[in-house]
């Protein structure tokens, strides 16, 4: 009936109502761990989610358009070619000549990147003569172009078809010196390589937002501003930033080195059992390894204080219960604790739904579902989400005062060591699924690190 409506009206529809119309809506965004990527369980990332949640908004479907030169996206939005913008794009005078920029949603800076053990640049004097390169067309190269004029020696490459990601390899392998890197994509890459420094940011902070085309038409741009006015008080937009960067704020050098080492050293002799155990019980068996490193670095012998043993680091009475009689035996460890995390995730309610469930069934692994449904039921308390992670995570940690667990069924826990454990283990694996991109040859177009050449083709 809209449609016919159309037929008959001398006033040309809008542009929100073409899309309701046509039950899509034209989206153009780069592949990136930032904005739009294939996860084991399909697509995903934050750009990914947050269009996704406007398209069910609006009540259409979206089509994903992936330029073959990500400079080209602004390009596509003015000409018509695309409706919607969506890949981390920062809002600059420049740029807003060209398109119109939706509410701003995320704030980034721009960083110098080097490789520790070399001469920390401190300011922009220190870049030149040095070796430089950054993305061509991009807001990095905009940034360099303006302090030109006050430093007339700065010099720098500009690299097409290539990504932010094989830059920071360029700058890993010694082959240029830096390079700029966003802060918000620097913080998702640092830890596949955790030599890389940011030596200090580049400019104001910057803010990101969609782009759409300037034609004189403000309905979708209206329509932009409801949803993210709408996301911004019900939490939307906080939890999908959480999902995405809650585990990686707190990043540890010394930890994810020693990681990256034992990937190498003790992770190969393993693999066989975590996959077996993952495939008897259905659950990735990346996320097990990443699990048992958490618990023991896999390190069979493992002891903690507490008495826990093995490699999944059971308890005595989980043991018992599970018929594991040898803690220290590797088969043992490996099957009772994908047994006991299996059984975990049933205990999960139907209402929290992936990948919340499997981080509710972590944390229950560590600190008791007992303590999981105590701090679901402060969640319903405050007027918060009780299966989402991000609510339950920042509720955990009030487990440890007397005002809280005082008024629950389990009592006292140590809340901050759950949510520590499981932001590590997603965190852990997340490296490992990145290695197991980089092995299939699904990103850098260089080969792995030669420190990581060792890695057996099924990682």
């Amino acid at each position: 009936m809209v449609a016919l409506a159309y037929v008959f009206s001398n006033t040309p529809p809008s542009e929100l109502a073409r899309i309701k119309a046509s039950g899509t809506l034209v989206v153009a965004t780069r592949n990136g761990p930032t904005t739009y990527y294939q996860g084991p369980s399909g697509p995903t990332g934050f750009e990914y989610d947050l269009v996704e949640a406007f398209a069910r908004y609006l009540g259409v479907k979206v089509r994903w358009v992936f330029p073959h030169n990500g400079s080209n996206i602004l390009s596509m939005v003015e000409y018509g070619r695309v409706e919607l913008a969506a890949a981390g794009i920062a809002k600059t005078p420049q740029r807003e000549q060209a398109v119109r920029f939706g509410p701003t949603y995320q704030t980034i800076t721009q960083q110098v990147i080097y490789l520790s053990g070399r001469r920390r640049p401190r300011s922009v004097k220190d870049l030149i003569g040095k070796t430089i390169t950054v993305l061509a067309n991009s807001s990095f190269s905009a940034r360099l172009q303006a302090l030109k004029k006050k430093y007339p020696g700065l010099s720098w490459r500009t690299s097409l078809n290539t990504s932010a990601e094989e830059l920071l390899y360029r700058v890993y392998k010694g082959q240029i010196d830096y390079t700029i890197d966003d802060s918000n994509d620097f913080m998702l890459n640092r830890r596949y390589y955790p030599q890389l420094v940011a030596a200090f940011n580049l400019g104001k902070p910057q803010q990101l937002a969609w782009a759409m085309r300037k034609n004189g038409d403000n309905s979708l741009y209206d329509a932009t501003v409801k949803f993210f006015a709408k996301i911004k008080k019900d939490g939307t937009l906080h939890r999908i930033t959480e999902r995405y960067y809650g585990h990686v704020r707190n990043y540890d050098y010394v930890g994810t080195f020693t990681f990256m080492k034992y990937v190498e050293t003790r992770l190969p002799k393993w693999i066989p059992l975590f996959k077996a155990a993952g495939k008897k019980y259905h659950i990735n068996w990346r996320l097990l390894a990443a699990q048992s490193y958490q618990e023991s670095h896999w390190n069979p012998n493992a002891v903690s204080p507490t008495g826990v043993r093995g490699l999944m680091m059971l308890t005595p009475p989980t043991a018992a219960h599970l018929g594991v009689k040898n803690l220290v035996d590797p088969e043992e460890s490996v099957m009772g604790g994908a047994a006991y995390l299996d059984e975990v995730l049933g205990w999960i309610p139907q209402s929290v739904k992936e990948p919340d469930r499997m981080w509710f069934a972590l944390a229950s692994y560590n600190v008791g579902f007992g303590h999981i449904l105590d701090a679901m039921a402060i969640a319903r308390k405050l007027g918060k989400n009780q299966n989402s992670w991000t609510a339950i995570k920042d509720i955990l940690p009030l487990l440890t005062q007397r005002k809280w667990y005082s008024l629950t069924r389990n009592g006292y826990a140590r809340g901050r060591e759950a949510v520590t454990y499981v932001q590590n283990i997603r965190s852990y694996y997340d490296i490992l699924m990145w290695l197991k991109k980089h092995r299939d040859g699904q990103s850098l177009k260089q080969p792995l690190p030669s420190s990581l050449q060792f890695l057996p083709p099924s990682l």
